[in-house]
């Protein structure tokens, strides 16, 4: 049986007995194919709008295109193409990759939920992006009634691509609330490849958090696309605003979510175009700290040639930069290059953070037990790293009798000697 026909049998189950009861009260004896049959159809046309059918319900589809050289912050829409094909031409392996993509495979996905979590959340708004070779279009599915979630799914369904989704904070929440909307629907999307799906708030955070409070998209828009919202809806209106539209169905209120939504799918776009290009070296503005932060992802990632790379060229850019001296020494050590990575560590036990100024002073004591064979020498950073652990205001109390109990432990031994 196809999905559509299998939608169609089952979509009882998509509402409850008083949504279906309520929908039946709202039947006119309009044609149920007939645009004339929706409200204020012509404020919708004039705002790229059409409406898509299933029996007698119906949802509407936006679809807006733009030219690769629209821009949106630092970016022209076209830059992406060049993002995926330094992907496809670098040797470099990262779970933000698209080797082996192409650009037109990419699905710049963003949804709008009438609330955050639970049972009570219902998705009213399906939208996403996709490359042709002249341009993107971007198309956005919206839930006319509660009850009528048949067509929603059914017109989004057949434009998806599952395996490459690019989304933000998405893998967390927007696909598993698609998937988990109704049974029907999770028995009809696949599980997404861990590989396949690329979520820029957690790239955000893994690049901009030591220096950005909160990684919200619109502040990230601000202060690293360089892209700031006039006259955009305040994403938390949503909701009511929906719940508005389908109460008086007017248009308007719903026309400036669909504005906000499309601005969130262009920036996932400029945000990709970004994030690749810092991954990769190729941001001419990227930050000394920025670099250390990608070199430090592409280690968690299993990519330590990458992250040494990104390492040396961190402290080479600012030699009083004691975090990356603190990352590139732990990097030397794993290469064998023992002597230099306690310079390195010699100079972060004086002036890194308390954390490092620990890290750093345990390092250099095993250095000096193991290495140096200078037991006097070893003490001494021990009792360092106790003091820089009693300055660490950062450590929960219980992280700290740990971290105290290994360094008593590592003295009672040295003493020994």
């Amino acid at each position: 049986m196809s999905l559509k026909n299998k939608l169609k049998r089952m979509k009882a189950h998509l509402s409850d007995k008083d949504t279906e009861q309520e929908n039946n009260n709202q039947k006119t004896d309009d044609s149920p194919n007939n645009s004339e049959a929706i409200p204020y159809m012509s404020m919708w046309e004039e705002n790229h709008v059409r409406p898509y059918w299933v029996d007698q319900e119906y949802c509407l589809i936006r679809e807006v295109r733009y030219p690769l050289t629209f821009k949106q912050g630092r970016y022209e829409l076209g830059e992406c193409k060049r993002a995926v094909q330094a992907w496809e031409n670098s040797s470099f392996n990262h779970p933000l990759s698209t080797k082996g993509h192409s650009i037109d495979d990419l699905f710049f996905f963003d949804t709008e939920t009438t609330g955050l979590r639970g049972v009570g959340s219902t998705i009213f708004m399906l939208g996403y992006a996709q490359f042709t070779h002249d341009e993107v279009i971007v198309k956005q599915h919206i839930l006319t009634h509660p009850g009528y979630e048949v067509p929603l799914y059914m017109s989004f369904l057949e434009n998806v691509d599952y395996s490459t989704l690019v989304t933000y904070n998405g893998k967390s929440f927007d696909w598993p609330q698609v998937k988990s909307r109704h049974t029907l629907i999770r028995d009809h999307v696949p599980k997404l490849p861990e590989t396949g799906h690329f979520d820029l708030y957690h790239a955000s955070r893994r690049l901009w958090k030591h220096k950005m409070e909160s990684v919200k998209l619109t502040e990230v828009e601000k202060h690293i696309l360089k892209f700031e919202r006039k006259d955009d809806l305040p994403g938390y209106l949503a909701p009511a605003i929906y719940f508005d539209f389908v109460e008086r169905k007017h248009p308007e209120g719903i026309i400036k979510v669909l504005d906000h939504n499309e601005k969130d799918i262009l920036s996932l776009i400029s945000l990709y175009t970004h994030v690749t290009f810092q991954l990769l070296g190729q941001d001419s503005e990227q930050t000394s700290d920025e670099k250390v932060e990608a070199g430090k992802w592409y280690k968690a990632a299993g990519n330590h040639t990458a992250s040494g790379s990104l390492l040396e060229q961190a402290y080479s850019d600012d030699l009083h930069n004691h975090s990356a001296a603190h990352s590139l020494a732990f990097f030397l050590k794993r290469r064998g290059d023992i002597q230099r990575s306690a310079n390195l560590w010699l100079k972060v036990c004086e002036n890194g953070s308390a954390r490092e100024k620990r890290e750093a002073a345990i390092e250099l004591a095993k250095y000096y037990e193991h290495q140096d064979k200078n037991t006097a020498a070893a003490i001494q950073y021990t009792q360092k790293a106790r003091e820089a652990l009693l300055e660490d205001e950062n450590l929960k109390p219980s992280a700290r009798k740990n971290e105290m109990a290994k360094i008593h432990h590592r003295l009672q031994r040295l003493n020994r000697k």
